[in-house]
């Protein structure tokens, strides 16, 4: 029973010297508190009701302009075992694995490979969810970029750091950065909610990561009366990921190619600037040197720290997934996002056209082996009729002479 109130002991969440009391000095619309996050929660089903009306009525006319349009799949044949062991066992099975399917479905090796690919890309998600996703995002990120800047460009702390800590903790919170906060709060919070029926990708795990730690970080920087230093690090993350949805949308349409890659340049550009530069060197040196020079540390100041630095490894983790894809660019090979964990290339198209190339070379084969016949054919009659002239021609010889 005295876990709660141990929770928000004074000197885990303020620096040194400062009292709740101290808090109390505001006006309650202009102090945080943190009953105010439950706030947070109708927002994300909001934003949840939102996004599937959005995807609804909205992206399918916005794929029509950018010609997105869904590949054709082979479907696999029906097989009740193949299907149970990708549903309960494995979607990729190992080579023993497949030689236990052989024996058991009666099939050959090469069948049950073809299937398991075909199986794979039935499960694939079309064009279409993946646009209609990244068109989402891109609509919630500009608009909170545009909101984020229109009320923070003329704050002092926009341009001076250090605005951020004078007279902290007792600085008043005003309405549009309250709003600023829950809706970035909500939003996050409806990303968690639908991860499991959004695009899996290959960093599944570090985006649950991000937004759980995001979301920790916005609730303890509120609550903490971070909310200075809180709204520029969303300001700073939401620039750069209206490029990269922005490259991802016009990816998925039909000729839009020099449009996208000069999206990802740019979208790479400033990623790695926000992301490495200035996110290091201009909001954690605040949060971890200038900070100090008024107020000693705490352990509110250790957390807020760590979850800066978790954000922090996690860029450079995509960073390194960005920079992959800018190799790959340069090389003229950028041909999917790195961080898609489906191929872009169908899976069954190569089968077919293994198997046609397998036809193509037993007709060039059987063709072959006519013509070889046919010249064999050719030759062996050539040589008997040669014989049969040859021996007509010595018979002939010897009834002259005998005469």
């Amino acid at each position: 029973m005295d876990l709660l109130p141990d929770m928000w002991r004074e000197d885990y969440w303020l620096p040194p010297g400062v009292t709740w009391r101290d808090m109390e000095q505001l006006e309650g619309s202009d102090r945080p508190q943190p009953l105010d996050l439950l706030v947070a929660l109708p927002l994300a089903l909001g934003f949840v009701t939102l996004r599937y009306v959005f995807e609804r009525f909205l992206v399918p006319p916005m794929g029509r302009c950018l010609g997105v349009k869904n590949r054709l799949q082979m479907s696999a044949s029906p097989s009740p075992k193949l299907e149970s062991f990708y549903r309960q066992r494995s979607r990729q099975p190992t080579q023993s694995e497949i030689v236990a399917l052989m024996s058991l479905c009666g099939k050959t090796q090469r069948q049950i490979e073809t299937w398991f690919r075909l199986r794979r890309n039935q499960d694939r998600p079309c064009q279409t969810k993946k646009f209609g996703e990244a068109a989402w995002r891109f609509f919630f990120y500009l608009t909170a970029f545009t909101a984020g800047l229109a009320c923070l460009i003329d704050r002092p702390w926009f341009w001076d750091r250090r605005e951020c800590w004078r007279q902290y903790p007792v600085q008043p919170m005003e309405r549009a950065h309250y709003w600023y906060y829950m809706l970035e709060l909500g939003f996050y919070g409806s990303l968690l909610l639908r991860i499991s029926v959004d695009v899996k990708r290959k960093d599944f795990k570090e985006q649950v990561i991000h937004h759980l730690a995001t979301i920790f970080l916005l609730s303890f920087s509120y609550c903490a009366n971070y909310i200075r230093v809180g709204t520029l690090v969303m300001l700073l993350h939401d620039s750069s990921d209206i490029l990269l949805e922005s490259a991802k949308m016009f990816n998925y349409g039909t000729g839009w190619r020099k449009m996208c890659d000069t999206l990802f340049v740019v979208f790479a550009v400033v990623f790695l600037v926000t992301r490495l530069v200035i996110f290091p060197s201009k909001i954690i040196h605040t949060t971890l040197v200038l900070s100090m020079e008024l107020f000693q540390p705490f352990p509110g100041y250790y957390f807020f720290n760590i979850l800066l630095m978790v954000l922090q490894a996690l860029h450079i983790f995509w960073a390194g997934l960005i920079l992959r894809m800018v190799y790959k660019f340069l090389k003229g090979k950028l041909e999917k996002d790195e961080r898609s964990e489906e191929s872009e290339i169908e899976e069954e198209e190569v089968d077919k056209g293994e198997e046609n190339a397998n036809q193509e070379g037993d007709n060039c084969w059987g063709r072959s082996k006519d013509t070889l016949n046919s010249k064999l054919s050719m030759l062996a009659t050539t040589c008997v009729l040669n014989n049969l002239t040859n021996h007509m021609a010595s018979a002939a010889d010897r009834i002259r002479k005998a005469q």
